[in-house]
């Protein structure tokens, strides 16, 4: 079996290569592992280097070395590939995909000594617009808050959870809050003004964010939570609960549907959407559970539902 330890050098604002080197080398010599590197040059590049190893029908781990954007690039690439599997050494901006498996286990995330020997889980994935997401698929003021978070990460002395910030703040003050779409759940057509919607295969996104506490990362099931138009006061009253998963506190405003397929449509081309962070634009999106699943590899004895309330 081969180790590729795919590293962004951008992720987090910080170059870790250094460290990831370090930890390989430790592979190497306590446990005789053929292992490699390879370090993205730019967005899609993780892909692109994941398929053609993949291709090559040789068993390969690898190790996403980045933020949940590389993880995703990762995905995409081998989710056809029976003899490839995939971990993440969380070293990214926000890291959420490793949050579903508990703080304790989170942690353990970032050596690759917990790692390479792993359970192998078959976990769901989300599909939009013929891409694969593993987590979250969000579309709204959240996704638009992603998108800038990508553009402060580039400033100087702004990267990590400032970025964060700064995004939620430029998206808050001097931003549209809401959409005029039409969301179509099964023989429900619901034409309006909307700030959110966010489908939840797992649990966490933004950086922490807890939206639906059921939400499983193995059952089949899209949980998907429709927030309508909101005045800026509204928004910020609302957010802290929605960050908790406490939405049903404001039943008014939204809205939860455990459906297998959601459809999103606008006259403009008008409609952010987040896929485990990377952001693209549409005037339509089709988000369902897939038929195909990821192998993910991490820590033995590990639970990918072990905060689902």
């Amino acid at each position: 079996m081969k180790h590729v330890f795919i590293i962004n050098p951008r992720a987090g604002g910080k170059d870790q290569r250094t460290l990831m080197f370090e930890m390989m080398k430790a592979l190497q010599r306590r446990h005789a592992l053929t292992v490699e590197y390879r370090i993205t040059r730019s967005a899609g590049h993780a892909t692109e280097i994941a398929r053609s190893v993949a291709a090559t029908g040789e068993e390969v781990r690898f190790y996403a070395c980045g933020g949940d954007g590389t993880l995703n690039e990762i995905v995409n690439a081998i989710v056809d590939h029976p003899n490839a599997a995939v971990t993440c050494i969380p070293i990214g901006t926000g890291n959420d995909f490793v949050r579903n498996f508990g703080e304790e286990t989170a942690a353990l995330f970032s050596d690759a000594e917990n790692l390479w020997d792993g359970d192998v889980h078959e976990l769901d994935l989300i599909e939009c617009n013929g891409r694969l997401c593993a987590t979250i698929a969000c579309a709204g003021v959240d996704a638009r808050v992603a998108q800038d978070v990508h553009k402060y990460n580039s400033k100087p002395f702004v990267g990590g959870k400032t970025s964060y910030v700064a995004a939620l703040g430029a998206n808050f003050l001097f931003k549209p809050i809401s959409r005029r779409w039409t969301i179509t759940v099964g023989s429900k057509v619901i034409p309006g003004a909307f700030s959110i919607v966010t489908a939840c295969n797992g649990r966490y996104y933004g950086g922490g964010f807890y939206p639906c506490p059921s939400a499983s990362l193995k059952d089949g099931v899209l949980n998907t939570i429709a927030v309508g138009g909101l005045s800026r006061s509204t928004l910020a009253t609302l957010v802290p609960a929605y960050a908790r998963g406490e939405y049903e506190k404001y039943k008014k405003y939204a809205y939860l549907f455990d459906a297998p397929e959601i459809r999103i449509d606008s006259e403009k081309r008008d409609i952010t959407v987040s896929l485990d962070g990377e952001v693209e634009e549409f005037d339509h999106v089709v988000i369902r559970i897939s038929e195909k699943k990821m192998r993910f590899f991490a820590p033995k004895g590990s639970d990918p539902d072990a905060t689902k309330k």
